[in-house]
């Protein structure tokens, strides 16, 4: 089924026609004759059958007429128009629409349930398609919308702290593409175009929210350590070189071993290390 434009009548020329042939109908019914009254009898007849066809399309909106079951064509042009006569006419609005989900509960990859909603902009560019390929196209929108989030989520971690690979928190734009991609691909069946799509909520669920909040603190830490203690030896080699290069002093292994010491325990400390001014020798 595909969207076809269907031939019309200006509909001021067929509300002329509508005048003129009720008019003469009157007319020959106040003649009395036989055959006068069967001839506006046949004209008031024409003039309702005219009638029938009269329609009207509003702007960002189709109208598709089918004849007794078959489908005849769409029209998009706004105005005021004659169609088949008897014929059926649904309008579909061309508008573009907003969807927001609910707020869906998912497991992602690791399988940590999370909370999670999006916002889907569509309109739709075949109203064929959209009327008589699938039930209530705008029914059809929301579930898929929602089994494609659902299954976008369960793909992805909630959080990738190491920033290998794709979260649902870090990534949110490449989410996002891939998230309209799939819902085009779900929608495409009920004339629908997937304009945009993003999260509009994302958080972890309820019952393991303040142990995955600690988790996160115990990782941001430990990797903020890594970094802490990878910074400190390089100082530390960093400092002994330039001491031996330009023969500050000379270094033996047992004061090579206390000056690292000294040095990594000044460096990774949380607190400010006290000084100790030694006015002794070395020994």
């Amino acid at each position: 089924m595909k969207e076809k434009q269907l031939s019309h009548l200006n509909g001021f020329v067929a509300l002329l026609l509508f005048i003129a042939f009720a008019g003469a109908g009157i007319f020959l019914f106040t003649l009395g004759d036989p055959l006068p009254v069967l001839l506006g009898v046949i004209s008031c007849v024409i003039a309702f059958v005219t009638l029938t066809g009269l329609t009207v399309v509003q702007p960002n909106q189709a109208a598709v007429i089918t004849f007794f079951g078959k489908y005849l064509g769409v029209i998009r042009d706004s105005g005021f128009y004659m169609v088949t006569p008897f014929s059926t006419r649904k309008k579909v609005s061309l508008r573009v629409r907003n969807f927001n989900s609910a707020k869906l509960k998912v497991n992602d990859v690791n399988g940590n349930p999370i909370e999670i909603a999006t916002v889907v902009v569509f309109s739709v560019i075949d109203s064929a398609k959209a009327l008589f390929e699938v039930d209530e196209y705008e029914t059809f929108v929301e579930i898929q919308s929602e089994a494609a989030l659902r299954h976008v989520a369960s793909k992805y971690p909630y959080d990738e702290l190491d920033g290998n690979g794709f979260s649902l928190r870090g990534n949110t734009e490449e989410i996002a593409k891939e998230l309209t991609d799939e819902l085009q691909n779900r929608l495409a069946i009920a004339g629908v175009k997937v304009i945009e799509s993003r999260l509009t909520h994302l958080a972890y669920s309820t019952e393991i929210a303040s142990a995955m909040l600690q988790r996160q603190q115990a990782e941001a830490i430990i990797s903020a350590r890594e970094k802490i203690v990878d910074g400190a030896v390089t100082m530390v080699q960093m400092a002994i070189e330039r001491l031996q290069t330009e023969s500050v002093v000379e270094l033996d292994d047992e004061r090579k071993a206390a000056m690292i010491n000294n040095l990594l325990v000044a460096v990774v400390s949380d607190r400010s290390a006290q000084p100790i001014i030694n006015t002794s020798s070395l020994y």
